[in-house]
């Protein structure tokens, strides 16, 4: 049994151990607060024209994403009806979640280790996918990498949006902070 009182994630040990480090190293900065560090991860699925067809589909997405996060899913409602894709106001058409803390480290983990490398095809990720600001968002095609979804029990395959915000103020130190928690970027 997992004592929860005396337990720290892996990557956030590492983060503290090793990266924190040598990020202080690489870029010279005079003060540990300047030092970039993971702020959240926001997790998403848009069930788009199927939440439309069938109002469960959008309750699996929340009970799938649920599963992954590891926390409650909100289920995201339309803001306003448009008639041309028959989308009432009001209407759940995904879900999405938002990580800190413990469980932040605890997906990133699981993401890196897990998930990807279960990927079809996968070659890494995109090295340009930075806003600009040290925030680095990514896509997944199918969320049956996952390790907590039951293969069998899957009716439909959602495609996932991963943000991972960070307190980095530019791109190059978010890159290097995330390199470190050794995400397998291609570029």
């Amino acid at each position: 049994m997992l004592d929860t009182a005396n337990y720290t994630p892996r990557l956030k040990t590492v983060y503290t151990d090793a990266v924190r480090p040598a990020l202080k190293e690489e870029f010279g900065y005079k003060n540990d607060m300047q030092i970039p560090r993971l702020d959240k991860i926001v997790l998403n699925i848009g069930c788009g024209a199927e939440a439309v067809r069938d109002s469960k589909k959008a309750k699996s997405a929340q009970e799938d994403l649920t599963l992954i996060a590891g926390q409650k899913a909100l289920t995201t409602i339309a803001k306003k009806s448009i008639a041309g894709f028959r989308v009432r106001e009001d209407m759940p058409l995904g879900a999405k979640v938002t990580l800190r803390g413990e469980k932040m480290y605890e997906f990133l983990d699981r993401l890196i280790t897990i998930a990807m490398p279960r990927i079809r095809d996968f070659r890494g990720i995109s090295g340009k996918s930075f806003d600009g600001r040290g925030n680095y968002a990514m896509g997944i095609k199918e969320h049956i990498v996952f390790p907590e979804i039951d293969f069998d029990k899957v009716d439909e395959n959602w495609g996932m949006d991963i943000v991972i915000a960070t307190t980095a103020k530019t791109d190059a130190e978010a890159k290097a902070l995330l390199k470190a928690f050794n995400m397998p970027f291609n570029s």
